[in-house]
């Protein structure tokens, strides 16, 4: 008996469907496309349980007569070309019912069209691909098609469907592509039968932009223009002044079609060095033109990717405007407030009283001692391992602000667990190191044996509070506030914070939903008194979309992480803070205790070594 067998034609189709059809947003995408390829000026679209149950596409397009309906249908249907040589200068997104075969073939789906010249329009109801019923219907012009139990015959590939929130995301992201790349289309989304988005036609992408996330955003965005070897980059991209906490409104075009380019977003975010923050994103639109013949949009069976014939043209040119276009935007914000310093300082020589001082002519210039970088403690042959036979003070670990002898206070309060010490003989602290001073408000200088070290006092108190939050938070005070703050979020952001509340609660932050688009925060821990809090849930929101793909369980532990050390880096002592020596003391004390001492929860080294035979062979005492 043969052991090779030719699959139905049923079960074929359902297997290339999942080529073309992995999840509701690919769906979505087809269907709206067909609709811009018939002419549509007015899309709807109706999403309920994510597009698993139902998806909807309502358009005032070209429709189609009777025969066409029956005939998208079917495999390889096409109206666009008649061979494959016809590919290559291929504009269309694709054609009527260029997926409606596969799509079909894994659900259940009703079509109702009529041409604007015909007295009435088709419905066809199909199972699984084939036509169950047929009637004559009155309808406007257009098509209006329902997808609906997407892949109930197919549970394989329906039990590999991520969470509601995570398709209902990939859905919003494809909605607002079509909105930011067809400005004159008049688009709608709704879910669960609720409107979303309403983005009527304009002419201004900027105006766009503003619809769709926020009317003050506008005024945060330049545009965008670039022409050189027959490609030309146009689109918006935001000041310098303006970030976000995820890459999700970053968005890339090329002849109009969106796609995902890891390169050019590379490309993007190289024109903004230096000027974001890190894990800080911008908010960019581009569409790249150039000749369809320079671009191949079919190596990829849902065209979400494309290959450049000379992909690193584009990717210098991006990065190079998007730089040129930030420095000019800068410059020009900087001689406006320079003529106003002008205008108001009375005199010139008033306004130079102001400028920092020059330094001296005989000043040594660091280039001088242009020394080989110093190494990190942890790679040096005297690594920085303060000895265990320190004692302090025992007390409470916290170091209040001190007066110093002009009277002033010091304004910081370093929350240090108390070091392990040994029996105490007197309240008088003693190291087998010396704390020479403080550098530039930044580096604790310590001499020890034949070594010069240098402590970062941001990274080393950074890694002392991530240790406390991660290992002992359950003893950490918090204190409610007199007025709760109210933090307004969008209805996308509400929704995806919604279900991930308790990872606030477990974190000693209280929090509320308080209406449709507002939550307000009732409590914090003490450590986060002078955090901006609004600040960490926007960037909770960027870890929830970022992390999306994981698991329940091992999103918990990446996201409380990524919240201990935010919550670290803003509550530690910052560069350029003046330190006390008693202050110091501390500090290194409770560095001396962690396991992981050598870093801050970021990477960042704490501190770095300079040994005495490296700096006498600087000065030329060793050879």
């Amino acid at each position: 008996m043969a052991r090779i067998k030719q699959l139905s034609p049923q079960e074929a189709q359902k297997i290339a469907a999942g080529e073309v059809v992995e999840r509701p947003a690919n769906v979505v995408k087809e269907l709206v496309e067909n609709a811009l390829d018939a002419g549509a000026s007015s899309i709807a679209i109706y999403i309920n349980d994510a597009g698993k149950s139902l998806i909807r596409i309502v358009d005032n397009g070209c429709g189609m007569n009777e025969e066409d309906a029956h005939t998208c249908f079917k495999h390889h249907a096409t109206s666009k070309i008649t061979r494959v040589d016809d590919l290559p200068t291929l504009t269309t997104f694709g054609f009527r019912g260029e997926a409606l075969s596969s799509i079909s073939a894994v659900s259940n789906v009703t079509l109702i069209t009529k041409e604007s010249e015909a007295a009435t329009g088709i419905k066809l109801v199909l199972n699984q691909g084939t036509v169950i019923a047929q009637e004559q219907v009155s309808c406007n012009a257009g098509t209006d098609i329902s997808i609906a139990d997407l892949f109930f015959n197919v549970p394989a590939r329906k039990k590999f469907l991520k969470t509601h929130d995570t398709e209902l995301r990939q859905i919003t992201l494809l909605f607002q592509a079509f909105c930011l790349d067809y400005l004159s289309v008049h688009f709608k989304l709704f879910t669960q039968g609720n409107l979303q988005y309403n983005c009527p036609p304009t002419s201004d992408l900027q105006q766009r932009a503003a619809q769709l996330w926020d009317h003050t955003i506008a005024q945060q965005i330049m545009p965008l223009h670039a022409e050189k070897n027959g490609i030309t980059i146009q689109g918006i991209i935001s000041h310098h002044t303006y970030s976000r906490y995820d890459r999700s409104a970053i968005f890339f075009f090329v002849n109009r079609r969106w796609i995902k380019n890891h390169a050019l977003s590379k490309a993007l975010l190289k024109g903004y060095m230096n000027v974001l923050q890190p894990d800080k994103f911008p908010l960019g639109c581009i569409n790249i033109l150039l000749d369809p013949a320079l671009v191949d949009i079919n190596i990829h069976p849902r065209k979400e990717e494309v290959q450049f014939l000379n992909p690193r043209i584009a990717e210098q040119l991006l990065q190079t405007t998007v730089k040129e276009n930030l420095e000019k935007h800068l410059s020009a914000q900087l001689n406006r407030k320079v003529s106003f310093s002008n205008q108001m300082s009375g005199s010139p020589h008033e306004f130079h009283s102001h400028s920092p001082r020059m330094a001296p002519l005989m000043s040594p210039s660091p280039h001088v001692f242009s020394a080989q970088r110093p190494r990190p403690f942890q790679e040096s042959s005297t690594p920085f391992v303060p000895p265990l036979s320190i004692a302090f003070v025992q007390g409470s670990g916290e170091v209040s602000a001190e007066t110093d002898s002009k009277g002033s206070s010091t304004a910081l309060q370093l929350d240090i667990p108390q070091p392990i010490s040994e029996t105490q003989t007197n309240s008088t602290p003693h190291t087998e190191y010396q704390i020479i001073g403080q550098f530039h408000k930044t580096y604790i200088l310590i001499e020890q044996e034949d070594s010069l070290f240098l402590v970062d006092q941001h990274a080393a108190h950074e890694r002392i509070l991530y240790e406390l939050f991660s290992t002992r938070f359950d003893e950490v005070a918090t204190i409610g506030l007199l007025f709760p703050q109210i933090i307004t979020l969008n209805a996308d952001e509400m929704q995806l914070l919604e279900a991930h509340l308790p990872i606030f609660t477990s974190n000693h932050i209280a929090v509320e939903i308080m209406g449709a688009q507002q939550l307000a925060v009732q409590a914090i821990p003490i450590h986060l008194k002078e955090m901006n809090i609004e600040e960490l849930v926007r960037q909770t929101i960027g870890w929830i979309v970022e992390f999306n793909t994981i698991d329940a369980e091992a999103w918990y532990k990446k996201v409380n992480q990524k919240l201990h050390a935010q919550m670290a880096c803003k509550a530690a002592v910052k560069a350029g803070d003046s330190l006390t020596m008693i202050q110091m003391q501390h500090l290194l004390a409770g560095l001396e205790k962690m396991e992981n001492r050598f870093t801050c929860p970021h990477g960042r080294p704490t501190g770095w070594a300079l040994p005495l035979y490296e700096i006498e062979k600087k000065f030329k005492r060793k050879l």
